[in-house]
């Protein structure tokens, strides 16, 4: 086992030791602390799992509603004249929504297509490029109890749009 080796195995445990050595050296009771943490942590995520089977249930009736599909075929004439994979457009839609389910759609298009070819190239950049936008309103946004989020949906819309358009000029102007 070389040095990487040995440093990954053992950095968590030491910053770990560092901190409850500090807290100690502070006088700070790092076990009470510890569990205060920990119930803290239980009740973000109770006041969270209504906020997150909301946003489950809508893509689940997005997913079956076959409106994606719909779209898409819509969509096809536009996006051969601009040269953009229609392969991509789910990845692209998903992306805000979800990250495990675009996650999962990377994958697959990678697996099909290859992570060398443009395809999979261009799946790869958008995955990195983009964010979950609606993921990170319902569900953190609903936690803190931030009601009014319009200008934050715009913003982080507005970013995943120019993560999308960048990653494609980027990835067509390098790889194609």
């Amino acid at each position: 086992m070389g040095i990487i080796g040995v440093v990954s195995l053992w950095i968590i445990p030491v910053i770990i030791g560092v901190i409850l050595l500090y807290g100690t050296y502070k006088r700070v009771p790092t076990y009470e602390a510890f569990v205060e943490g920990g119930k803290e942590g239980i009740t973000i995520s109770f006041s969270i799992i209504p906020y997150l089977v909301g946003m489950l249930v809508a893509i689940s009736v997005f997913r079956a509603s076959r409106a994606l599909e719909f779209l898409m075929d819509f969509m096809k004439p536009v996006l051969e004249v601009l040269h953009i994979p229609s392969e991509i457009v789910p990845l692209a839609f998903i992306r805000p929504i979800s990250g495990t389910a675009a996650l999962g759609l990377t994958s697959d298009i990678i697996s099909t297509y290859g992570p060398d070819s443009f395809i999979g190239m261009l799946a790869a950049t958008m995955q990195g490029s983009t964010d979950t936008t609606l993921y990170v309103l319902t569900v953190y946004f609903g936690a803190v109890g931030i009601r009014k989020m319009g200008d934050s949906l715009k913003v982080g819309l507005l970013a995943d749009f120019v993560g999308i358009v960048a990653a494609i000029v980027i990835v067509s102007l390098l790889f194609a």
